[in-house]
């Protein structure tokens, strides 16, 4: 295993590539205390984890692991498509970095493949946390401006043109994350919300070509038919959702918490996919106190 950097304050963790029983994979690891997994949605990396920690829980008094899951960035998308694969895969990094138990936090396309570690691997996992997440097949119609990137992809000359255009022009990428015109320019305004907003925004034309395998593979595995046994999972659930997703319907999380014994839900009142943002400091309390309530002694 390669040597993990410290992550100090201020500082942005560095990411290895660690051998586990099951494949390469590509994290950062910082922090101290009870160990949460970070995992990204489309489109992302272990940067966008990353980003997800650091907003949920402003990224201290745990030890944090923010995965590239598989086909995004360092991380090998071979043998590791399916979420139940991944959870495994997920388990195989902990045994690599010597932990024992993890919560999983994960967002957005996140979400089957931690709920597959909450139920293939429960004796080793403390909490979970959904935020925004896939817990059911989705039917949304994928957005043009999809479509578009993956074709820009080949042409890294221009997604380094685009993003250079959307860092002088932040705005116009979060008025199509953020429909409601005052919600989104409350969010920009924001000293904290706003500037991780536009760095989400603008990652995912960093190296797209390399997150385009694990995007396209979460499309596929979100659109097949699954009904999870959830009720079995007895360990303690938060999860996060807006009332007014446009991605993943807010209906999901609210029958997925009726399904799970020990569930609470977070409903954000006219929020969208990116309510981490537009909810930020709402979230982030809720997530910090239900964590520390649950954590390890």
């Amino acid at each position: 295993m390669n040597k993990m950097k410290d992550h100090g304050p201020g500082a942005v963790p560095r990411p290895v590539l660690i051998e586990t029983a099951r494949g390469m994979v590509e994290c950062a690891v910082w922090g101290e205390g009870p160990a949460v997994v970070a995992l990204h949605g489309a489109m992302g990396g272990y940067d966008q984890s990353e980003m997800l920690a650091r907003a949920a829980l402003g990224g201290s008094g745990f030890q944090f692991v923010a995965v590239s899951r598989p086909g995004y960035l360092g991380t090998p998308l071979a043998g590791a498509r399916t979420p139940e694969q991944q959870a495994d895969l997920c388990a195989a990094v902990l045994d690599a970095l010597g932990i024992q138990r993890a919560a999983m936090l994960a967002i957005s396309g996140g979400g089957q493949c931690a709920l597959q570690f909450a139920l293939r691997h429960a004796e080793r996992c403390w909490s979970l946390v959904l935020v925004s997440a896939c817990t059911a097949p989705l039917r949304v119609k994928l957005p043009l401006r999809f479509h578009l990137l993956k074709g820009m992809a080949r042409l890294p000359w221009l997604t380094a043109r685009l993003r250079d255009n959307a860092a002088r022009r932040p705005e116009e990428s979060a008025r199509r994350a953020i429909p409601d015109v005052e919600m989104c320019r409350r969010t920009l305004s924001d000293p904290l919300a706003g500037p991780m907003l536009t760095e989400l925004q603008l990652s995912t034309m960093e190296h797209l070509a390399l997150r385009l395998p694990g995007t396209q593979n979460d499309i596929t595995e979100s659109r097949r038919a699954f009904d999870y046994p959830v009720e079995q999972i007895a360990l303690p659930v938060l999860l996060v959702h807006g009332t007014a997703d446009e991605v993943v319907p807010f209906g999901d999380s609210r029958s997925l918490a009726a399904r799970v014994p020990n569930a609470e839900l977070l409903a954000l009142q006219g929020g969208p996919h990116v309510s981490l943002f537009t909810h930020l400091y709402e979230i982030r309390g809720r997530v910090t106190s239900f964590l520390y309530s649950h954590r390890p002694l």
